[in-house]
């Protein structure tokens, strides 16, 4: 069952979008050559403290670390280590919060110094697709629409979306139902309703869609060696326009990539009112 939140419900999970996209924002600072991606993990470890949270991925299934720090061909759940940042690197930050019992959830990349724009296109073409998928995250329309947004997105410039790793549902817990993939069939899956929280989150990479598993058993890696980038945000589905919990008040879905003013509908929403 896909868990809906009320009243204070929603207010604990605002609180914790917010704080998660501050330790984000505070992160990018320190993105510099010549850190080693151990003091990032560190730092991020002291900004989450700091704020009377902990992290919601220490210690999750075993993970080491207190923030997933990945580089390059490195996907997702990267480890910080004695990786030391190099110009032009291309960092992806995913961090997860609990506070007061809720989660917050937002992913982010980074270049280190300025991106090739090989790398920046890679960059906001994730981003971009991103904003697509949650426009189309209003209630009536499916799961379906909007992994159907972000690969049409995607694969119009080239890029490949990865298949084995998800976004979700999000709440009292990491991982909640459903699963929202980057990638599917409009107006399939599970119908939306306002209340629910998903972390929408697409990884993109540059060349094959294929990865695999480093082993450490953690670590993400493109198959081909290409390069990934990844961006997240946890959504609140609304009775109007989705809510975007970590996006610190200054974004909007109106505001990025194509996503068009007002409310995108899917196929699922269409074939409700039929």
């Amino acid at each position: 069952m896909i868990p809906i939140k009320r009243g204070k419900e929603v207010e604990g999970m605002r609180r914790s979008g917010r704080l998660v996209a501050e330790v984000v924002n505070a992160l990018r600072s320190i993105l510099v050559p010549g850190i080693r991606t151990s003091e990032v993990d560190r730092y991020a470890a002291e900004l989450i403290a700091a704020r009377g949270a902990k992290s919601a991925f220490l210690g999750y299934r075993g993970f080491p670390g207190s923030i997933c720090i990945s580089v390059n061909e490195e996907v997702v759940h990267g480890i910080g280590g004695d990786r030391v940042l190099q110009y032009g690197d291309l960092v992806k930050l995913d961090v997860g919060v609990v506070k007061d019992g809720w989660v917050g959830d937002t992913a982010v990349t980074f270049p280190v110094g300025m991106a090739e724009p090989g790398d920046l296109k890679l960059i906001e073409v994730t981003k971009r697709a991103l904003w697509e998928g949650i426009a189309q995250a209003y209630p009536g329309n499916r799961i379906g629409d909007i992994g159907a947004a972000i690969e049409a997105c995607v694969r119009a410039e080239g890029f490949e979306v990865v298949r084995e790793f998800v976004g979700h549902g999000v709440g009292r817990k990491l991982h909640e139902d459903p699963q929202v993939p980057n990638y599917g069939r409009a107006g399939a899956g599970a119908r939306l309703r306002a209340g629910m929280t998903l972390a929408i989150e697409p990884m993109v990479n540059a060349g094959g869609a294929a990865v695999r598993l480093l082993a450490d058993g953690w670590t993400v890696v493109t198959s081909d060696g290409r390069r990934s980038a990844h961006f997240e945000h946890t959504v609140l589905i609304t009775a109007g326009e989705p809510e975007v919990l970590t996006d610190c008040g200054s974004d909007s879905v109106t505001s990025k990539g194509t996503a068009a003013v007002g409310r995108k509908e899917g196929a699922g929403a269409e074939a409700a009112r039929k």
